[in-house]
């Protein structure tokens, strides 16, 4: 099954689930912003890269606005090239506005990722030989607030659904772009790929989470992950 295959069917499956409170709204970009998604996996996604690196679920300001993961609005459209319209959410949280690439917003995340690849690479073309950039779970959840509930946070009752689903996406990539390896990007992401590719004979490997949230993150995210890049024999460009 072909990446964009992939993303339509996750798209459905994950579409008749259910999430109780505190889940009070929640955003599906494979399916609003699927204009720019589909021209993201189109462009980027090839086989025999050496390495898929898979985030935990997309941010309000960077999945959720471009479609593309980790999908900062300047990032995605100066260095990735792409930028299309995206429809709204069946239902909007007042909090959370959906702008599309009008979003003035930048998240810090999908910042420092996109703007390490475009660093060390030069190109997203050449970045493209080497990476490509999905993530685990193609939904945002939030809580009455508008504060952001992760996948882990779920109830089993709503998790182990969502994540047969996810696991499945991730097996059905893996099994068309065939890496050497599957690098989680955090923890979490690191133990879902472990979880969903046991069997698959594919190197699972980890690094740091962008996230402004996590304190080693913001003592210089990209050497670090240089580092641990380097120590899991995946070569950079000097």
């Amino acid at each position: 099954m072909n990446p964009v295959r992939v993303s339509k069917q996750l798209a459905r499956d994950v579409a008749d689930l259910s999430f109780g409170a505190p889940t009070a709204c929640i955003y599906n970009p494979l399916v609003y912003a699927w204009r720019p998604h589909e021209h993201y996996v189109r462009r980027y996604a090839t086989q025999g890269v050496k390495a898929i690196l898979v985030g935990m679920n997309p941010g309000p300001w960077g999945m959720a606005q471009t479609g593309v993961p980790f999908g900062e609005v300047a990032l995605v459209r100066d260095f990735l090239g792409i930028d299309a319209a995206v429809d709204q959410p069946a239902t909007v949280h007042p909090k959370r506005p959906i702008q599309g690439f009008a979003c003035p917003r930048s998240e810090v995340s999908g910042r420092r990722l996109w703007g390490w690849a475009r660093e060390r690479f030069g190109s997203a073309e050449r970045f493209r030989d080497t990476f490509f950039v999905t993530n685990y779970c193609p939904l945002v959840f939030m809580e009455e607030s508008a504060r952001n509930r992760t996948p882990d946070k779920l109830p089993a009752e709503e998790r182990d659904p969502l994540f047969h689903a996810c696991d499945e996406a991730l097996r059905r990539l893996v099994a068309w772009c065939q890496p050497t390896w599957v690098i989680g990007v955090g923890a979490f992401a690191m133990k879902r790929a472990e979880a969903a590719l046991s069997n698959t004979g594919v190197q699972i490997g980890t690094i740091l989470h962008p996230s402004p949230a996590s304190p080693a993150a913001n003592r210089g995210w990209a050497p670090q992950v240089d580092r641990q890049l380097a120590k899991l024999g995946i070569p950079l460009p000097r």
